[in-house]
């Protein structure tokens, strides 16, 4: 685990990429030299009635000029997202991070491997396939309009699945990897729990070593609150009881290590 901070970063762009889907940019001094795909940071809002900061992954590291990149979902109005996707370049908000633990792209080195994301858990996948030096099949799946699929493009073989039918293929990642006959080594995958449960399924089902970053809700970030347990195999030698906290265990596991 590197060392988290909490600091004072500055926004340096904003802008919407997709129906509630928004794309920012923060400068930081510590955080992003110490970020790994598939950790995330929580951001403070500056709204005093929200005091819980909202946990959001990281979708690019750029550790030369210390910036990191947030694509995030607004989830209403007067929201916690809401009032981060009103702010403009010169913003002021408090990070803390790097958090979670990430994925272990040495377990993929030179090997081929299927980066899986649905929804807001494409965003995650996006650095983790920069960072990997393997042979990368990046299945993205939507429930209609697109994001970051360009993106993705630049780093690997791309390959879509949309709900509506309305670009690549109709139905889920799933169905996209039977559609292509698509084969990997190793699974790295963000997403909401159906498609995760339907992953570890394949997974275990073709003996593929397969990682998951669980999309819980998040609350405090660091362990204390348990507002994000999930159910683990194995009995927690500590408490006695098959629970891993997401944001402090995870938020990447090993997909047998969850039950989902």
């Amino acid at each position: 685990m590197g060392t988290k901070v909490k600091e004072t970063c500055t926004v340096l762009s904003q802008e919407c990429i997709g129906k509630d889907i928004y794309s920012m940019w923060i400068q930081t001094k510590t955080i992003a030299g110490n970020a790994k795909p598939g950790q995330f940071v929580s951001v403070y809002t500056q709204d005093g009635s929200k005091l819980l900061p909202r946990p959001i992954s990281l979708c690019e590291i750029d550790k030369e000029k210390g910036a990191l990149r947030l694509v995030y979902r607004v989830t209403g109005p007067k929201t916690g997202t809401e009032s981060f996707s009103r702010l403009h370049a010169g913003a002021r908000l408090e990070l803390l991070g790097p958090l979670g633990n990430g994925f272990p792209l040495e377990e993929a080195a030179g090997r081929q491997v299927f980066l899986m994301g649905g929804g807001i858990g494409v965003p995650p996948m996006l650095e983790t396939m920069k960072q990997l030096d393997a042979k990368k099949i990046a299945v993205l799946g939507y429930r209609d309009e697109l994001f970051l699929n360009e993106e993705f493009a630049k780093n690997g073989e791309v390959y879509i699945a949309t709900e509506d039918g309305s670009a690549g293929t109709r139905g889920n990642v799933m169905d996209a990897i039977r559609e292509n006959d698509l084969e990997a080594d190793v699974i790295f995958a963000c997403g909401p729990k159906p498609m995760l449960r339907a992953i570890k399924a394949y997974a275990q089902e073709k003996g593929i070593p397969c990682w998951i970053s669980m999309e819980e809700r998040m609350a405090c970030g660091v362990g204390a609150c348990l507002g994000c347990v999930c159910q683990s195999t194995e009995v927690d030698a500590h408490s006695h009881v098959h629970n891993k906290r997401v944001c402090k265990d995870g938020p990447v596991f090993r997909s047998t290590e969850v039950e989902l």
